[in-house]
């Protein structure tokens, strides 16, 4: 490749999974450049050798990336080439990286995107919901109180919601959004994809937690969980409001009945939650 004679940092995507994916530039590239900056060597030497790539690799992960990227601009500025890969997919996606891109781009040095394979993009791709608007909040927090609050400031969010999640805690994510956005709510979970035991399925939250309890399968590996966004709330009358949910607080929590009217009547949680609130000091 005669592009990377001039110093530049190369941004290559790799298989997440197929090794047929990995595109002939990104074998031209990694074989190229001066040197490789991977998250875990021992991990992408696999892949490397894999497709006879003989370039010396150094790593490159949370915990060095500062001082990492210090050196390897160094190297940039000495006229030499670095190539940035991640465990698997496009780096610095819920991965190592931003700081070495910021630090070279400061430094007016050229970075290049070699595309390719990213689970996120994968996964809504095949999901069948929407596609034109949405956000990627990466993963969520392992401890359940803190995950909770992560995604009830999520629930009026109107774009298709995509998060990565680790092994074993897909279920405990699922009822917990369960509880936030409603069973009827529609999501997707695409786990292991371009492996072997590929699942896409898109149901509802109720459904896929179902699922998930009851096959243990579905939660190994990780996962992409992808949320189906709030739709356009309906014009609901304040009055109209208050009326259903002083008959819901006759027989439930504020918390339930502001659940229940938010669905009625399609106006949103906090807003019922504050009124339901307003009409119990009331009385």
């Amino acid at each position: 490749m005669s592009d990377t004679k001039i110093a530049s940092l190369y941004i290559v995507s790799t298989p997440i999974g197929n090794l047929s994916d990995m595109s002939q530039r990104a074998v031209e590239t990694l074989q190229s450049v001066d040197v490789i900056a991977a998250e875990d060597t021992r991990h992408s030497g696999i892949l490397l050798q894999h497709f006879s790539i003989k370039t010396p690799s150094v790593s490159l992960h949370d915990h060095n990336e500062l001082q990492r990227s210090e050196l390897l601009l160094t190297r940039l500025q000495q006229g030499e080439s670095v190539a940035l890969i991640s465990d698997a997919g496009t780096p610095l996606i819920s991965d190592p990286g931003y700081k070495l891109v910021s630090l070279v781009r400061e430094h007016g040095i050229r970075v290049v995107p070699v595309p390719g394979s990213c689970a996120v993009i994968a996964a809504l791709s095949a999901s069948g919901l929407p596609s034109d608007r949405f956000t990627f909040e990466g993963f969520l927090p392992s401890k359940q109180g803190a995950r909770k609050q992560t995604l009830e400031a999520l629930v009026d969010e109107s774009r298709t919601m995509i998060f990565y999640d680790a092994p074993r805690r897909l279920q405990g994510t699922l009822a917990d959004m369960v509880e936030i956005f409603g069973g009827e709510r529609q999501a997707c979970i695409a786990r292991e994809l371009t492996k072997l035991h590929e699942t896409i399925t898109t149901q509802s939250l109720s459904d896929l937690l179902e699922w998930v309890s009851k096959d243990s399968n579905q939660q190994k590996g990780e996962s992409v969980l992808l949320l189906d966004g709030a739709k356009q709330q309906k014009d609901s009358s304040e009055t109209e409001i208050n009326r259903v949910l002083s008959l819901l607080l006759k027989e439930l929590p504020v918390k339930k009945a502001a659940a229940m009217t938010s669905s009625l009547l399609g106006v949103r949680k906090n807003t019922a939650y504050d009124m339901a609130l307003k009409l119990q000091q009331r009385d």
